[in-house]
């Protein structure tokens, strides 16, 4: 939930107090989200008023050797945020206390990003130390790769504040490629997103890689029935053979998107229409039988207006999700390690 409008961010301790008795009166209406009543797009505005240039330099410049790189920041903000809420803590290293998110199995060998979320910290801390956390530096990233790529705008709002824990229980169960569209469902309601946020957030397999592990299934073994998965087009399924051979290389990497795979457009949803969608996840979302998120899918392939509306809706949704505010959590110095942590 947004600021009421017309409402800006505390900057002063009176101001602070106000905001704090309006979240608890509307946690007590909104419930678990209702901590996203302390974030506002202006937050840093008095502390750290260059901060989105800085980010967008630092990943400008990250973008010239590694073209994936949005694709990959804007991953990261997800996994971030259905883990705890979005508190940064996929970010931190193994250490005497935190068994890290990085070694889970949708992000080990497969998450990427982290130097370049260094390199946006390390240019953040020398203009305004100790003031912009590690979640939101990935939610501003995840904007900014978005609008990098041709893809929609938005006012982030902010003011998230970074966790001290990490749960690699529960980044075990993140949204998977192989899930059918109940559980794609049962995942993001629990988090408090709707059907129309699954299928616009997953609009962002629009551009970006997949390794070919996540794919072979349903070229050869769809289910266990030593077949392909029956609602892939023939000729995709012939395309993504070449590059995905039974016994091959499980890294390999394939575009998500084979039309525009660096960027940003409803071509995600004209590809399911023509039964291309590359991950199985991608395809429940339209020919699951009876699947009520098949005219959504209908509507943005028809519309990227509406697409980039309603990603643009549910990305500062997803942003919510369960965040700490105000004493809540600290700001690291290191986004890879708790502060006073080794």
């Amino acid at each position: 939930m947004a600021p009421p409008r017309g409402m800006s961010c505390a900057t002063s301790p009176h101001q602070l107090v106000a905001v704090l008795l309006f979240a608890a009166a509307a946690a007590l209406v909104f419930g678990a989200r209702a901590g996203a009543a302390q974030l506002c797009s202006e937050y840093y505005d008095g502390t750290c008023p260059g901060v989105h240039r800085i980010v967008r330099r630092v990943l400008k410049k990250a973008h010239e050797a590694d073209v994936r790189i949005y694709a990959s920041l804007t991953r990261l903000h997800f996994h971030d945020c259905f883990v705890q809420g979005c508190d940064g803590s996929i970010l931190l290293d193994n250490s005497s206390s935190i068994v890290s998110e990085k070694f889970a199995r949708p992000n080990n060998g497969s998450a990427r990003g982290y130097p370049v979320v260094d390199a946006v910290k390390a240019a953040l801390e020398e203009a305004c130390p100790g003031v912009v956390s590690c979640a939101d530096i990935l939610a501003i990233a995840a904007k900014i790769s978005v609008e990098l790529s041709g893809g929609p705008r938005w006012r982030v709002p902010l003011g998230r504040r970074d966790g001290t824990t990490a749960n690699i229980t529960a980044a075990n169960n993140l949204p998977s490629p192989f899930d059918n569209l109940t559980t794609l469902q049962q995942k993001f309601g629990a988090v408090g997103l709707d059907d129309t946020d699954l299928v616009a957030l997953s609009g962002a397999h629009t551009f970006g890689r997949v390794q070919c592990q996540f794919v072979t299934a349903r070229l050869y073994n769809f289910s266990g029935t030593n077949r392909p998965d029956p609602t892939l087009d023939r000729g995709y399924r012939s395309f993504l053979a070449l590059r995905c051979p039974r016994g091959g290389d499980g890294t390999a990497l394939n575009d998500l998107d084979p039309t525009t795979p660096d960027g940003f457009d409803n071509n995600y949803y004209t590809n399911i229409e023509s039964r291309r969608g590359t991950l199985q996840s991608d395809q429940e979302l339209l020919s699951t039988p009876g699947a009520p998120t098949a005219a959504i899918v209908g509507r943005f392939a028809g519309s990227q207006k509406a697409f980039f509306k309603s990603f643009a809706r549910s990305m500062i949704s997803m942003g919510n999700i369960q965040v700490l505010t105000g004493s809540q959590g600290e700001v690291r110095k290191n986004c890879r390690v708790v502060n006073g942590g080794y």
